[in-house]
């Protein structure tokens, strides 16, 4: 093509302005009363500059230009740049064909799974869902779509929400989740997403003056959780099917006891609504023996006790902002196990009763939930005081049932309540004129069993 034939279309195709971003900017959200002066959570920023507010435009978060940076969290940063490197030279993560949205195995480069992404679009209720089972599940019932007492679409949140719990209160049973930001061809794009993409890349090929224009020529990224991958675990179905008949040893059971404890104080905090003896996990280690013989006679000189700990996965469907009060109760399914009628020990009470106790505590735990959620597109603050409002309730029946000496099933037969902050007394200053509402929920599920 000679230089003259050029020239108009290299004129027409820089008039289409292929690149230029959105006129409108995202701002970083400005401190309020959810935000202190300086840190008081381990698990909260330094406040570095990672963690000042800065003036980002719209083309940082849709057009591709961001990063997943972690700095209080270095082992955590290297998985995701595993991960990142691995989808670079084509190791794609895999759709996990179980359940009920679009989920993946994240993969290193040599193939081995090190995480599970669950992009914010692909949840069950989710507009680019690939499961089929959900759309003609909203086709075909819409009255029964959803679940009433759960902020829409929020499941990855909650996800990372769970994680941050779990390490505020060193349970060390969540497996760490964080919100990341990860493009694959293999995540659920719109024909148009793919469509623009590829016409980006063929334009930058034929016309690479014109390709530099653009800020971002591959699929758009999307955010999720990613959950780091644990190895040797099985669904609790299994192996507590199992312990029935097979029944452990002292030592073993004491632990697993504790364990056990743990995730109940987990998932009612957070009221999980979803909590099956399918979506925890038990990791359980024969007992390994070592015998040493010599000339005279064979000993038994060790026999050591069996391995056991738990995973809390699938934690999306909680923190609810209103107790379940429609269809159904969505009940926890440990309360069906033995474990759940002995008392709380003094080891769980020791661990969680003090923080718990203190309002401090609580209210610095409902002020990192705000800087988590605070980052969806969809973020009301209203929604996330009703949220809070539920935690705080759990919280306190927990502590009365600890203290109380109660077991797991007496603590969820505990009435529902909320503890709503007083909206002329919120703010970041700690002082004895915060007030709360204490209110009880007197309107029962038609269905308690389910």
């Amino acid at each position: 093509m000679s230089d003259i034939d050029d020239q108009p279309l290299q004129s027409e195709l820089d008039s289409m302005d292929l690149a230029a971003p959105p006129p409108d900017v995202t701002f970083a959200p400005q401190r309020d009363s959810y935000h202190r002066s300086a840190p008081r959570s381990p698990t909260r920023g330094t406040g570095t500059e990672e963690s000042s507010p800065l003036l980002a435009s719209r083309v940082e978060h849709e057009y591709g230009n961001f990063q997943n940076h972690f700095p209080d969290d270095p082992e955590y940063q290297e998985i995701i740049r595993k991960s990142e490197e691995a989808i670079e030279c084509g190791r794609y993560p895999e759709r996990i064909y179980q359940g009920s949205s679009g989920s993946y195995f994240v993969k290193n480069i040599d193939g081995n799974i090190i995480g599970v992404y669950k992009p914010k679009d692909e949840e069950p209720y989710g507009q680019l869902n690939p499961k089929w089972t959900k759309w003609l599940h909203k086709l075909c019932c819409p009255c029964c779509f959803g679940r009433s007492c759960l902020v829409p679409n929020q499941g990855y949140l909650s996800e990372a929400g769970a994680s941050l719990v779990d390490q505020k209160l060193q349970l060390n049973i969540v497996p760490k989740t964080k919100v990341v930001k990860l493009t694959s061809k293999t995540f659920n794009y719109t024909a148009i997403d793919r469509a623009k993409s590829t016409t980006k890349k063929n334009i930058s090929e034929r016309f690479p003056i014109v390709g530099r224009r653009f800020h971002r020529i591959g699929l758009p990224p999307k955010s999720g959780s990613f959950q780091l991958f644990v190895t040797g675990y099985k669904d609790a179905d299994y192996w507590l099917r199992r312990f029935d008949s097979e029944a452990l040893p002292e030592t073993t059971a004491k632990k697993f006891q504790q364990l056990f404890e743990r995730l109940v104080v987990l998932d009612y905090i957070i009221r999980n609504t979803d909590r099956g003896n399918d979506n925890w996990l038990i990791k359980y280690e024969q007992a390994s023996s070592h015998m040493t013989t010599d000339k005279e006679s064979d000993d038994w000189s060790m026999v050591e006790n069996p391995e056991i700990s738990i995973a809390a996965i699938d934690n999306g469907l909680a923190f609810p902002f209103k107790h379940p009060d429609e269809w159904r109760a969505y009940p926890y399914h440990w309360t069906w196990l033995p474990q759940a009628k002995v008392p709380f020990s003094d080891e769980i009470k020791e661990l969680v009763l003090p923080q718990l106790s203190d309002m401090n505590f609580v209210q610095d735990l409902c002020d990192d939930l705000y800087e988590l959620f605070q980052t969806d597109k969809g973020f009301d603050r209203s929604t996330f005081e009703k949220q809070m409002a539920v935690m705080r309730g759990q919280i306190l029946n927990l502590t009365q049932a600890l203290k109380d000496g109660k077991s797991p099933v007496q603590l969820v037969q505990m009435p529902a309540v909320t503890v709503e902050r007083t909206k002329g007394a919120q703010g970041r200053k700690r002082t004895e004129s915060f007030s709360y509402t204490q209110s009880f929920s007197h309107r029962a599920p038609f269905f308690s069993w389910c």
